[in-house]
């Protein structure tokens, strides 16, 4: 097929490069695989973005033949930022302190955000980009827009488009709308609430096809909706990170952010018991978390006494992310407790797949990643009433550890790869 005779594709993103972070490796990958399969991506993003995490390095992967479109956009986060900017960076990024542990100015700022921002705090962004783009889209003909959220206000920039101008719209979910962990944090009240419901119903039923990230995910949408429902996930990718051997010390590394909710007592209390027990666990066991952390989950690292096996590494570039995930020992991957989070399966986890590192992940029973755990064999899974197990699976690595025989054998993961996730996506924009 001719550049000119492929299928010309619309992308409506607020994650793209320069932003670091999970949000934008889905569609940054898609983007680079999409002509493949005979499709153009054009990529619409904002010009100005407050972006919480900055990765410069993701600005390379980059194709110079991709067609992007960028307009500015107004975000309160700025503003936000004069009273208290690192309260604002925190909240923006999705970093929420408990509610007993909340200042006067974030518990106010937790209110305006949900209650005055709906459905997010890139509302101001739709009509600006609606105008913009239907002119765009009637000038060049485009035939399919894609939205991703959230942020889920893109969605809203898609119901628009799609009622002025009749194109076909897929709604990309990279997380849930009403159901994300974070949603029942920002103190809504009533009519805010039913007003989010209202606007998550109009997007679902209006689009010509709803794409999930995980199987609960479109559970949930398919007690909502009766438009069809495929589900994703996210991948990984091929990479040219090289390490020459793994590290010193026996490394557990989480990799990616610990918010206040997401903090694993268990696991400190097992890690706290272990170092006083074993002498030799104690003197070579190290912590690193790679990422951002909240103040609640650290205070509890503390209680537990492992402020010395600490290593607190900070955000990263991707490939440092990388080089950590193929040095350590063992991958954690944490989750919060609770039935919405059975939806979540962080993009992380397939990087930490082929990483040809053990995966010890905690989180809610019968969730979506324990399966992907279970069947690539490729770590193991406990949930959170599980301490003694969760013990006697890391004195078990610890061994094998000093065995030199840490290993993973990994299976089934081609169907995981960018690529073969693109190709599933390509013959849902064929054929909607």
């Amino acid at each position: 097929m001719t550049e000119m005779s492929k299928k010309r594709v619309l992308i409506i993103c607020y994650y793209w490069p320069p932003a670091g972070g999970p949000g934008v490796q889905r569609w940054l990958k898609f983007v680079k695989y999409l002509p493949e399969f005979d499709i153009e991506p054009i990529v619409y993003c904002p010009e100005n973005p407050n972006y919480p995490i900055v990765d410069e390095s993701l600005v390379n992967e980059i194709s110079k033949s991709i067609t992007i479109l960028k307009q500015p956009i107004n975000e309160p986060y700025g503003l936000a930022s004069l009273f208290s900017k690192n309260s604002a960076k925190k909240i923006s990024s999705g970093v929420i302190p408990k509610a007993k542990k909340q200042s006067f100015i974030e518990k106010a700022m937790l209110y305006v955000r949900g209650n005055y921002f709906i459905p997010d705090a890139r509302k101001n962004w739709i009509k600006p980009s609606v105008s913009f783009l239907s002119n765009y889209i009637k000038k060049h003909q485009i035939e399919i827009i894609i939205t991703t959220g959230p942020p889920h206000s893109l969605h809203l920039i898609g119901l628009n488009l799609k009622q002025q101008l009749g194109v076909k719209w897929l709604a990309d979910f990279r997380d849930p709308w009403t159901t994300i962990g974070y949603h029942k944090d920002l103190k809504l009240t009533k009519s805010s609430e039913a007003k989010h419901k209202d606007l998550e119903l109009k997007v679902l039923n209006a689009t010509d096809e709803i794409i999930v990230t995980s199987s609960h995910t479109k559970n949930e949408f398919k007690a909502k909706t009766e438009q069809s429902i495929s589900v994703i996930t996210n991948g990984y990718d091929s990479h040219k990170v090289r390490v020459d051997e793994k590290d010193d010390l026996f490394t557990l590394s989480h990799i990616g952010s610990l918010l206040s909710e997401r903090n694993p007592s268990i696991l400190w209390e097992v890690l706290s018991e272990l170092i006083k027990e074993n002498e030799t666990f104690s003197k070579i066991f190290k912590l690193n978390l790679v990422g951002v952390v909240s103040d609640d989950v650290l205070e509890s690292i503390h209680n537990n006494g492992l402020r010395h096996h600490l290593n607190i590494v900070g955000y990263v570039s991707h490939d440092e992310a990388i080089k950590f995930q193929m040095q350590s020992q063992v991958l954690l991957l944490i989750e919060i407790d609770t039935d919405d989070t059975k939806a979540i399966i962080p993009g992380k986890i397939f990087e930490y797949l082929i990483s040809e590192t053990p995966i010890l992940a905690i989180g809610p029973k019968d969730a979506d990643v324990e399966q992907i755990i279970k069947t690539t064999n490729t770590g193991t899974y406990f949930s959170y009433n599980e301490k003694v197990e969760l013990k006697t699976q890391i004195l078990n690595y610890f061994e094998a550890y000093q065995n030199n025989n840490l290993k993973v054998n990994a299976i089934g993961l081609q169907p995981y790869s960018r690529k073969a996730l693109t190709k599933k996506l390509s013959s849902i924009i064929n054929n909607i």
